[in-house]
């Protein structure tokens, strides 16, 4: 019997992703999968079909479509893109089923029915790239389209995708751009000649009518439909969105790690020096931020005097850290060195040293590259974090790179009552999202700075229209989580976004996964189990909060406590209660003598209550019984706690409402560390 070879072939090939999947079946598995169904059967299937597509293959959330052309694979793409999006106008932003969409041509192996070869893995490279509901397609597709269906895609740059040998040239249209698009393009008019679509109309008409062929004439609705948006294009042409430079997508410096220097004498200690080398390779590369060179390459440069600025260069690297290993028969002693390659000047330095005998070798070497890689990575407190701050600290905002974007949304984010700083990287991250949208560390910190504006309002002109940041808020956490499903900071944020909106189940989850990624980060952990109690979960919050302060020891917030003090509060334990907010109590945060002035009438001590009244006003001047009900909602409290405390409030004698008038003649209010 004959076999059968695998055949070659040129090809489109698109490729599909749903956004989210694994969040969406844990909040509704059957719900999900119905709605998967329905839109595959009323929109993708039936578009397929109209465009000449074959679907290769379907997992539960992907599917492979082979298509005749890249035209036709990209007006497909379009097409589904176009009607989700209007089919999700009027659904909840977390609850909506979007896709992520990959389009290359190129040579593929055709194997009974299954498809494999470079064209199916750029498309699949492309898809995962893909800003949620929008499309990504390769420089080939782009120049296919040429003179045939022009459509404001935007350019980002060549890429070098995984597994992949030469760098890719992606295009990307995004959302905002597809929902702009007309719903039923205008039929080809004489402007359609103005970019080249009018000959390949005709020459495609030519061959239709030639060749009588019964799948050229099912083909004319197709060109008819991309006559159309071809024309549209020539019109909206204009409002195109300019090509990005590169320098302003600039996600983080790059970092070269060589070999440390063994100088114990002994040769055989090399292993120690390159493997503590490798594990710092290992440890900076989950900075997400932070683009960390291959040990392969840095390697190269073991024991070759080279002048760190044309080192620099050589790499590309902004940054360069080198260091060196002694051991002693008692002691283990190590030296890391930072250098800013563009300068040749040291940013930072340190040295770590160990008793031989604590411990074995490996666990000596993980522990020491922990705590190098620590302290210069971390986006909040790292060295290279506090050099590109200063960097950037001069800079006009519109020349901030994207990751400098980041980063002073981290500062921001710290000092929670700067109203300048907090608007200045608001509007920095912005921007960011826009012309970068698939850079999720943007998008979580994003979703922080809202938060903290919907809370205290920091600096919002209007602190009354702080509840419109409420939709932006949901948008910006889920799309953090869409695009990094493994980091943490993209949980974090996605929790932050649901405790905005009191969804208790939901930051349940969210917690859950943050914990999952890492389990003893104090910072996280202080402010979600007091977030999550305040929402109703009470016992695990503070079990959480509790963990936060253990870790933490005595570097842990004060307001940690919050979350004790007001459990006891609730179960009418009002003793225990003011024993924990006399522990966390601060002079200049008015939260504390709130608490005070709300825990005191009930054990009797209204006069010490009111004692503290004055100094409260004076540092929240538009305190009043309302105002503190409306922020105790706005955190979730249910309606007994707050009744217990609006009651108490009224027995201390806080008014009922502020005078407007004086509250904007002197609201200098002081902002909590944290609600």
């Amino acid at each position: 019997m004959h076999q059968m070879h695998p055949q070659r072939r040129l090809a489109a090939i698109l490729v599909a992703d749903v956004v989210g999947y694994s969040r969406l079946m844990g909040q509704d598995e059957s719900g999900t999968l119905r709605r998967i169904k329905a839109i595959r059967r009323q929109v993708v299937d039936p578009n397929i079909a109209a465009y000449h597509g074959r679907v290769v293959k379907t997992t539960g959330d992907g599917i492979l479509i082979e298509y005749p052309s890249a035209v036709e694979a990209v007006g497909s793409a379009v097409a589904v893109q176009r009607t989700i999006a209007e089919r999700n106008a009027d659904i909840p932003v977390d609850q909506r089923i979007e896709f992520r969409v990959g389009v290359h041509q190129g040579d593929i192996v055709v194997d009974d029915q299954d498809i494999f070869g470079d064209g199916v893995n750029v498309a699949a490279r492309l898809e995962a790239l893909c800003e949620p509901a929008g499309i990504c397609i390769s420089g080939r597709v782009y120049e296919d389209m040429a003179g045939r269906l022009e459509l404001p895609f935007v350019e980002r740059g060549e890429h070098q995708l995984k597994n992949i040998a030469r760098p890719v040239r992606i295009y990307a249209l995004g959302p905002r751009a597809i929902a702009g698009l007309p719903a039923t393009p205008d039929m080809a008019s004489e402007d359609s000649r103005n970019n080249g679509l009018a000959p390949w109309l005709g020459q495609l008409l030519t061959r239709t009518f030639s060749t009588k062929s019964l799948r050229w004439l099912m083909l004319l609705p197709v060109v008819v439909a991309l006559a159309g948006i071809g024309a549209w294009q020539v019109t909206k042409r204009s409002q195109a969105p300019p090509r990005l430079e590169a320098a302003n997508q600039s996600r983080g410096p790059a970092i070269a790690v060589l070999p440390f220097d063994n100088l114990s004498g002994d040769p055989s200690q090399e292993f120690f020096s390159d493997g503590l080398s490798e594990e710092l390779i290992t440890g900076l590369s989950r900075f997400d931020q932070l683009r960390v060179l291959a040990r392969n390459t840095t390697f190269a440069y073991k024991k070759k005097a080279i002048e760190m600025q044309e080192l620099g260069r050589q790499l590309q690297a902004q940054y360069v850290i080198e260091g060196s290993f002694r051991r002693t028969p008692d002691q283990i002693s190590v030296t890391a060195q930072l250098i800013d390659a563009r300068t040749g000047t040291h940013v930072w330095a340190q040295t770590y040293e160990r008793a031989a005998t604590s411990a074995s070798l490996l666990g000596l070497q993980n522990d020491i590259a922990h705590h190098i890689g620590a302290a210069i990575g971390d986006i909040r407190t790292g060295a290279i974090a506090k050099a590109e701050l200063e960097r950037a600290r001069a800079k006009p905002a519109t020349e901030l790179s994207s990751y400098e974007c980041v980063l002073q949304g981290y500062q921001a984010s710290a000092a929670q009552s700067a109203a300048g700083p907090m608007r200045r990287a608001r509007a920095c991250l912005e921007a960011t999202v826009t012309r970068d949208p698939t850079y999720a560390e943007a998008w979580a910190i994003l979703t922080r700075i809202l938060y903290i504006q919907r809370s205290w309002g920091t600096g919002l002109d209007d602190v009354d229209k702080r509840v419109d940041l409420v939709p932006r808020l949901l948008e910006a956490g889920n799309r953090a989580v869409e695009l990094a499903p493994e980091n943490a900071a993209a949980h974090f944020a996605l929790f932050s976004a649901y405790a905005a909106t009191c969804q208790t189940q939901r930051m349940r989850v969210e917690a859950d996964r943050v914990l999952a990624i890492n389990p003893n980060d104090a910072s996280a952990l202080g402010l979600i189990g007091n977030l999550l109690a305040y929402a109703g979960d009470w016992d695990y919050g503070r079990q959480l909060a509790e963990k936060a302060i253990a870790l933490a020891g005595p570097a842990a917030p004060s307001w940690w406590w919050w979350v004790v003090g007001k459990d006891y509060y609730r179960k009418g334990e009002y003793a225990k209660a003011l024993e924990v907010f006399q522990r966390s109590y601060a002079e200049q945060n008015w939260l504390d003598h709130l608490h005070l002035v709300y825990t005191l009438p009930h054990l009797g001590r209204i006069d010490e209550a009111r004692a503290q009244v004055p100094s409260l006003m004076k540092l929240k001047p538009d305190i009043s019984v309302r105002e503190a009900d409306r922020y105790y909602t706005m955190w979730c409290f249910d309606a007994d706690f707050r009744d217990r405390m609006v009651r108490a409030l009224r027995l201390a004698g806080l008014r009922e409402e502020a005078d407007e008038n004086r509250v904007r003649q002197g609201n200098a209010a002081v902002v909590p560390s944290q609600p």
